[in-house]
């Protein structure tokens, strides 16, 4: 008995995990109410407190958990790898709201009376290990240190997704990254490596992402 009670606990939080991801990604924080997200999932208000007791706290578990659904492609090596992630994300961006919500949410923490780094530091280390296997490649210039860039492509994909959203709700995100990678590649790799690299989106934007 205990077991079919703990699925179907499991299958309230996801509930409300995904309708609280599609109200802040519409609304963004200050316009969200708890109320608004319990008529989105259609759960009542104990069923939530069971759960997550504030809106502050499913807001934590939507950015905790943005990268949920994002399977990325095993393609490519090294730089190449690191490249094909983040046109994955920028496609991923465009369709999976789960990841919209947790990004839009990790931006308006501020503003929202908290400050949760985490997921920040969660990214620079997803993008450090394919710079490190860059570094085992040879296609590092002897001064980057892999975890300082890990952190500034993490900023710069941060304001350069702020920037798309605003200008095009993310349509130009994929060409924005691609041109992000143009400037800061000749910063951290050999002309010969970067000669050899496919920034463009190429096939990534069209992958279905959950």
């Amino acid at each position: 008995m205990a077991r079919p009670m703990q699925e179907r606990a499991q299958r309230t939080r996801e509930l409300l995990l995904r309708a609280a991801a599609e109200v802040f990604d519409e609304l963004g924080y200050a316009g969200t109410s708890i109320s608004k997200i319990l008529q989105r999932a259609g759960v009542t208000a104990g069923a939530m407190y069971f759960h997550f007791g504030s809106k502050e706290e499913l807001a934590r578990a939507v950015i905790r958990e943005q990268a949920a659904d994002v399977r990325f492609p095993d393609e490519g090596d090294g730089l190449q790898r690191l490249v094909n992630m983040t046109q994955h994300l920028a496609a991923a961006m465009q369709r999976n709201t789960l990841l919209r919500a947790g990004v839009r949410l990790a931006v308006e923490q501020g503003e929202a009376g908290f400050r949760d780094y985490a997921i920040y530091e969660w990214w620079a280390e997803q993008f450090s290990r394919h710079l490190q296997r860059a570094r085992e490649l040879g296609e590092l210039l002897p001064g980057v240190d892999e975890t300082e860039f890990a952190q500034q492509l993490v900023a710069g994909y941060t304001g350069t997704q702020i920037m798309s959203q605003i200008s095009s709700d993310r349509a130009d995100l994929p060409q924005r990254i691609a041109t992000l990678w143009r400037y800061l590649l000749p910063a951290i790799a050999p002309a010969e490596v970067i000669g050899r690299l496919d920034l463009s989106p190429r096939r990534l934007t069209t992958e279905t992402v959950a």
